[in-house]
């Protein structure tokens, strides 16, 4: 059995369960995508520690490995890419014996970690998912990860065009469920990148209320 990863005298969470969702992920993601769910997980985990917060490490593990299942093909339905992969994820924690409960803090962390000034206010489990990410994605709170360990996680983690990589995933969500893009960051990417796109406006919603005034 292979050793977990060490970095910076971090241990990645390992039991038989993270096995399970390491290799779904690394099943269903591209490289460019499996390597952001891990260091997803690296940053969270530093920032998690840095910050001095308590919280359920495997779950945190569990929850960012798992947070862009509804990226992909098999896991994409009909909701925000957000919440597809949420249900993915509880789904799959349930089906293999996890506690209700924590399954549920799972999708919470999931279901927001695109959710900036919501998921920062729940549990410390559901914030790291969103710092973790974000930092990966955005640079968010960049500067507070130190120089050695970004360069160790992306060392093991490389990025391997990530920016073009989840661009295009993003994109292709927009062009499967369009109406999921209304009044997020995806409307965006779909007015950038999608040729011919177009979904309401917010004020075109808000002046179309069925009321006088």
């Amino acid at each position: 059995m292979t050793a977990p990863v060490t970095i910076g005298g971090i241990v990645a969470p390992d039991s038989a369960l993270t096995r399970s969702a390491a290799s779904l992920v690394e099943r269903v993601h591209s490289k460019p995508i499996l390597n952001h769910v891990h260091r997803t997980w690296w940053f969270a985990e530093f920032l998690g520690t840095k910050r001095g917060l308590k919280y359920d490490r495997e779950l945190v593990y569990l929850a960012t490995l798992l947070h862009d299942l509804g990226l992909t093909e098999e896991f994409s339905a009909d909701q925000r890419f957000e919440v597809d992969g949420a249900d993915a994820a509880s789904r799959f924690l349930l089906a293999n014996g996890y506690a209700d409960a924590k399954a549920q803090l799972v999708w919470d962390g999931i279901a927001l970690h695109s959710s900036a000034g919501i998921a920062e206010r729940k549990q410390a489990e559901v914030a790291l998912v969103f710092l973790g990410a974000h930092v990966d994605v955005l640079g968010l709170n960049f500067q507070e990860i130190t120089p050695a360990f970004v360069d160790d996680v992306l060392s093991i983690y490389p990025r391997e065009g990530m920016k073009a990589a989840f661009t295009q995933a993003l994109a292709e969500v927009v062009r499967k469920k369009p109406y999921t893009a209304v009044g997020t960051g995806l409307a965006d990417i779909g007015r950038r990148h999608i040729h011919g796109f177009d979904c309401p406006n917010v004020c075109d919603l808000i002046d179309n209320a069925p009321f006088d005034s």
